[in-house]
Protein backbone atom coordinates (compact mmCIF):
# COMPACT_ATOMS: atom_id res chain seq x y z
CA UNK A 1 0.00 0.00 0.00
CA UNK A 2 1.10 3.34 -0.95
CA UNK A 3 0.25 6.70 1.18
CA UNK A 4 0.99 9.94 -0.43
CA UNK A 5 0.72 13.44 2.04
CA UNK A 6 0.68 16.49 -0.42
CA UNK A 7 2.07 19.87 0.90
CA UNK A 8 2.66 23.43 0.24
CA UNK A 9 -0.51 24.68 -1.22
CA UNK A 10 -1.64 28.30 0.06
CA UNK A 11 -3.14 31.41 -0.60
CA UNK A 12 -0.94 33.51 -3.04
CA UNK A 13 -1.62 36.48 -5.52
CA UNK A 14 -2.26 36.20 -9.15
CA UNK A 15 1.50 36.07 -10.78
CA UNK A 16 3.03 34.93 -7.69
CA UNK A 17 4.45 31.02 -7.17
CA UNK A 18 4.30 27.78 -5.16
CA UNK A 19 5.55 24.57 -4.94
CA UNK A 20 3.95 21.58 -3.89
CA UNK A 21 5.22 18.24 -2.61
CA UNK A 22 3.42 15.04 -2.76
CA UNK A 23 5.77 12.54 -0.21
CA UNK A 24 4.94 9.02 -0.70
CA UNK A 25 5.49 5.84 1.44
CA UNK A 26 7.10 2.25 0.75
CA UNK A 27 9.72 0.71 -1.26
CA UNK A 28 7.64 1.42 -4.93
CA UNK A 29 8.49 5.21 -5.52
CA UNK A 30 10.66 4.62 -8.21
CA UNK A 31 8.66 2.10 -10.02
CA UNK A 32 5.41 4.30 -10.38
CA UNK A 33 4.56 6.86 -12.71
CA UNK A 34 3.10 10.35 -10.77
CA UNK A 35 0.67 12.69 -11.31
CA UNK A 36 -1.04 15.65 -10.39
CA UNK A 37 -4.62 16.92 -10.81
CA UNK A 38 -6.81 19.35 -9.76
CA UNK A 39 -10.60 19.66 -8.64
CA UNK A 40 -12.66 23.13 -8.25
CA UNK A 41 -15.45 23.57 -6.76
CA UNK A 42 -18.42 22.11 -8.90
CA UNK A 43 -16.10 21.18 -11.15
CA UNK A 44 -15.04 17.42 -12.61
CA UNK A 45 -11.47 16.34 -11.22
CA UNK A 46 -8.40 18.18 -13.76
CA UNK A 47 -5.82 16.56 -15.10
CA UNK A 48 -2.66 19.10 -14.22
CA UNK A 49 0.62 17.30 -15.11
CA UNK A 50 2.17 13.28 -15.30
CA UNK A 51 5.84 12.36 -14.90
CA UNK A 52 6.96 9.22 -15.73
CA UNK A 53 9.10 6.83 -13.41
CA UNK A 54 12.42 8.04 -14.46
CA UNK A 55 11.23 11.81 -14.58
CA UNK A 56 12.81 11.19 -18.53
CA UNK A 57 8.87 11.67 -19.58
CA UNK A 58 6.60 14.46 -18.77
CA UNK A 59 3.04 15.77 -19.91
CA UNK A 60 1.20 18.89 -19.13
CA UNK A 61 -2.28 19.90 -19.89
CA UNK A 62 -2.32 22.80 -22.08
CA UNK A 63 -4.04 25.16 -19.12
CA UNK A 64 -0.63 25.27 -17.82
CA UNK A 65 1.94 24.38 -19.86
CA UNK A 66 4.34 26.81 -19.65
CA UNK A 67 3.64 27.68 -15.93
CA UNK A 68 3.88 24.55 -14.00
CA UNK A 69 6.64 22.30 -13.83
CA UNK A 70 6.45 18.29 -12.75
CA UNK A 71 9.69 16.85 -11.02
CA UNK A 72 10.57 14.44 -8.60
CA UNK A 73 13.79 12.75 -6.61
CA UNK A 74 13.04 9.27 -6.26
CA UNK A 75 15.92 9.09 -3.64
CA UNK A 76 13.27 11.03 -1.52
CA UNK A 77 10.06 9.47 -2.81
CA UNK A 78 9.00 12.96 -3.58
CA UNK A 79 7.01 14.45 -6.43
CA UNK A 80 6.97 18.13 -6.98
CA UNK A 81 5.01 20.52 -9.02
CA UNK A 82 6.52 24.28 -9.45
CA UNK A 83 3.80 26.52 -10.19
CA UNK A 84 4.39 29.66 -11.62
CA UNK A 85 2.30 32.98 -12.99
CA UNK A 86 -0.49 31.79 -11.23
CA UNK A 87 -4.16 32.69 -12.56
CA UNK A 88 -6.86 32.64 -10.22
CA UNK A 89 -8.75 30.13 -12.65
CA UNK A 90 -6.01 27.56 -10.56
CA UNK A 91 -7.74 27.98 -7.67
CA UNK A 92 -8.34 24.47 -6.86
CA UNK A 93 -7.68 21.53 -4.49
CA UNK A 94 -4.30 19.43 -6.23
CA UNK A 95 -3.99 15.82 -5.68
CA UNK A 96 -1.16 13.73 -6.20
CA UNK A 97 -1.80 10.60 -7.53
CA UNK A 98 0.97 7.11 -8.07
CA UNK A 99 0.44 4.75 -10.97
CA UNK A 100 1.51 0.82 -10.50
CA UNK A 101 3.27 1.57 -13.84
CA UNK A 102 6.37 2.90 -15.35
CA UNK A 103 4.58 5.20 -17.77
CA UNK A 104 2.44 8.55 -17.14
CA UNK A 105 -1.19 9.03 -17.73
CA UNK A 106 -3.72 12.09 -17.94
CA UNK A 107 -6.61 9.65 -17.04
CA UNK A 108 -7.30 10.10 -13.58
CA UNK A 109 -8.68 6.57 -13.29
CA UNK A 110 -5.11 5.06 -14.15
CA UNK A 111 -3.53 6.12 -11.08
CA UNK A 112 -3.93 3.63 -8.45
CA UNK A 113 -2.68 5.87 -4.94
CA UNK A 114 -4.31 9.22 -4.17
CA UNK A 115 -3.58 11.57 -1.68
CA UNK A 116 -5.95 13.81 0.83
CA UNK A 117 -5.35 17.19 -1.54
CA UNK A 118 -4.27 20.48 -0.99
CA UNK A 119 -5.88 23.78 -1.55
CA UNK A 120 -4.40 26.56 -3.48
CA UNK A 121 -6.19 29.75 -3.83
CA UNK A 122 -5.48 32.46 -6.06
CA UNK A 123 -6.13 35.68 -5.76
CA UNK A 124 -6.65 38.41 -8.04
Amino acid sequence: QVQLVESGGGLVQAGGSLRLSCAASGRTFSRQAMGWFRQAPGEEREFVAAISWSGGSTIYADSVKGRFTISRDNAKNTAYLQMNSLKPEDTAVYYCAARRSLFHSSTWSDYDYWGQGTQVTVSS
